[in-house]
Parts: C-alpha cells; sequence; structure tokens
C-alpha cells in the first residue's frame, strides 16, 4: 500500500501523526503491538527502556557532532522488525545486480575449491544472514570452514554475543575482525592452520613432502575480503576499496611458509529472492548502487532506526535539525533534501546512507539470530 500527500507518494510507515492519517504497519504484527498506530505531534516516540547490563564491552553510542551521548541497549521485537521489513519492501523495485564477471568467477570457484583445504567466508557483522550465499554449504559440502564476521568495530557487545552463541550452538567456528585495522587476522591465521593440520599428516604419511595450507577466502561483495587478506600480509596484495565489484579476478598469495590463500571477487546469487536482505545489502553498501533507487532504501533506512531503542527517531531529528511527525522515511528524506540540499532528493539519501556506513549513528546492527 502506498500513500499519496499533496501529489507525492511514501512508503507505507510504521507510525503517522495524528495531524495527518494513520498508516498501517506490517500486515503480520506481534500480538503485543496493536496493528494500527497513531502519535501525537507532541508525544514521544519510545518510552524510556528498560536499562540493562552488558558485562565486559563496549557500551553502545549515538555520536552527533563529534560528541557523544550514551544510549542503552533495549530489547527488540526482530521479527516485528522483520515483518515491517518485509512489508516496506513489497511495493519498492526489487534490487537484483549480477555483473558479468560474478558468473565467471562462480565457475572458476568451484574448480579452485577442489584444491582448498579449508574455506574462510566473510561476511558483514551487521548482516550476517543476509550477506550467507544461498548455495554455499552445497558448494562446500564437507570441506572445513571458519567463518569470519568483519567489521565488528560496527557492532555493538550486545550484537557481538548474540552472533557468538548463535553460531556456538552450531557447532560453526567464528571469528570477529576489523580487516581496517588488523582485529582477528592473527587469530584467522593460526586457526587456519590448525584446522588444516591433517593435511600434512596425510601427505608424510604417504612419503610426500608438506605444503602450504590452502586456504580460500569467499563471501559476498564489499564485505572485507581483500582488505582482510592484505592485514595479514601486513602490504597491499589485493586491490581493496569500499565500494562492490573491486576484486574481478582470482588470485593466490602466499602467508609465509605455511599458508596460501586465494582471494575471490565477491559472489551473489543471480537472483535475490529475498528482498528484505536485498535491501539490507544495499544499506551496507554490499550490493552495486546501480541496482537499487537511493531514496527508496534511504527510506527503510529511516523507519528502521526510528525502531531502534539506541537510535530512534527523535535522535535522527536532533542530528539533521529537522523535526517530522511519525517515522514515515519517506517524508524525512525529503524534509532534509529541502532544508540542506535545495531539494534534492537523492543527495539527501546518499547523506542518511553514507552517516550510517560510516557508523555516526553508533553500534548499529540490522540483524539478530532468528
Amino acid at each position: 500500500m502506498t500513500l499519496q500527500l499533496s501529489g507525492r507518494w511514501f512508503l507505507p510507515c510504521p507510525h503517522v501523526s495524528t495531524h495527518s492519517i494513520q498508516c498501517r504497519t506490517s500486515p503480520y504484527p506481534n500480538p503485543k503491538f496493536p496493528q494500527t498506530r497513531a502519535l501525537s505531534a507532541t508525544a514521544s516516540l519510545f518510552s524510556p527502556p528498560p536499562a540493562i547490563q552488558i558485562v565486559g564491552g563496549k557500551t553502545p553510542t549515538w555520536r552527533e557532532n563529534g560528541s557523544v551521548t550514551e544510549a542503552v541497549d533495549d530489547e527488540i521485537d526482530w521479527a516485528e522488525m522483520d515483518a515491517d521489513l518485509y512489508y516496506w519492501t513489497r511495493a519498492l523495485r526489487p534490487v537484483q545486480w549480477y555483473p558479468g564477471h560474478i558468473a565467471k568467477t562462480e565457475k572458476e570457484l568451484k574448480e579452485q575449491l577442489k584444491l582448498i583445504d579449508v574455506v574462510i567466508e566473510v561476511r558483514d557483522a551487521r548482516i550476517p544472514l543476509s550477506t550467507t550465499h544461498p548455495q554455499m554449504d552445497l558448494w562446500l559440502g564437507n570441506r572445513k570452514r571458519i567463518l569470519v564476521l568483519n567489521r565488528e568495530d560496527m557492532i555493538s557487545t550486545a550484537d557481538r554475543n548474540a552472533w557468538a552463541m548463535h553460531f556456538s550452538r552450531q557447532g560453526t567456528k567464528v571469528v570477529f575482525s576489523n580487516g581496517q585495522l588488523g582485529m582477528g587476522t592473527m587469530k584467522l591465521s593460526r586457526l587456519a592452520k590448525s584446522l588444516a593440520a591433517g593435511v600434512n599428516v596425510k601427505r608424510r604419511a604417504k612419503g610426500l613432502l608438506p605444503r602450504p595450507v590452502r586456504a580460500g577466502i569467499v563471501g559476498y561483495p564489499n564485505v572485507g575480503k581483500s582488505s582482510l587478506i592484505n592485514r595479514l600480509l601486513k602490504r597491499r596484495m589485493c586491490p581493496a576499496a569500499p565500494r562492490p565489484g573491486v576484486t574481478r579476478e582470482l588470485k593466490w598469495v602466499r602467508f609465509g611458509k605455511d599458508l596460501e590463500l586465494l582471494d575471490s571477487p565477491g559472489i551473489l546469487p543471480m537472483r535475490i529472492s529475498d528482498q528484505a536482505a536485498a535491501i539490507k545489502l544495499a544499506i551496507c553498501d554490499d550490493i552495486g548502487e546501480r541496482s537499487y533507487d537511493v531514496a527508496d532504501v534511504a527510506a527503510i533506512l529511516v523507519q528502521m532506526l526510528a525502531k531502534l531503542p539506541t537510535v530512534g527517531m527523535k535522535a535522527l531529528q536532533n542530528r539533521y535539525k529537522i523535526d517530522v511527525d511519525g517515522q514515515c522515511g519517506k517524508m524525512f528524506i525529503e524534509k532534509l533534501a529541502l532544508r540542506l540540499f535545495n531539494g534534492d532528493v537523492h543527495q539527501a539519501a546518499f547523506r542518511v546512507l553514507s552517516d550510517f556506513r560510516k557508523g555516526k549513528f553508533g553500534w548499529v546492527a540490522l540483524e539478530r539470530p532468528r
């Protein structure tokens, strides 16, 4: 459902002021919440959240103009968030991106997997589920795997602990890393060597000389695969940039005498059926910009951030110095465009996305284990 106000079209929004209209949330609401909600212009969007304690980690923060304001990591109904996101994306143009080099890479990677002892799958720590290739398990079979959640500096300790517990229950070895600063890289190197130690035991039993462990690094575009390798090697051996599609061919590099690494271009499904996941890829810059409408994606990001207790609509309004009734993302982006960019909606939308990607709203994950 779309809504028309004064000749403009807006996405369905979870909250709209009583001065305008009432707007439905997801058609699959959580029983704890009403399906139709309205707030007065002066009502707060969130009641004060109950404080909880995070032991042994960093406190989530929200940054504004260089200052740091502490925020409380409150409980959020992630199932309701997923249902809302599904509802918001239904009316949008599908996000699809499958450049020619990905098809070639997929074919070559399947061949190289026969030579690999251990696979290192890199995902974006903000969206670990959305950066999971649906065919990865089929391709890897029984090969030993290490899961790397990169950009751990962009999520809270509570997010990190939740994912660590989730993958521990699955029996998956996980390493949290920061490819830009090198955090987690040495642990990853040791783990890869230890998992593949049996390779040279078998070779010696056959009278063969030992060889370096071969590790293949795979994952979605722009999740930090090449940066991770460069940090491991402590020199720039693989091209890396903060945008999807920079690496376009497979490349083997040697790390010391004991480890060889295969850098690979990002791989995506030919068709992304889960459009909620596709929108998250766009928000986190893990898919080509030509595949989506920047204004639509930024509007959904605003609505997601408004539902997060660590950010909230009030924080968004304070940051950009604009006042918007309710939580309608399209309305927010259009008002921001009028205030700062002479009505240029594209520039306003890009500003919001860029601020999120740079961590201006603090440590914010867009997913939790289901």
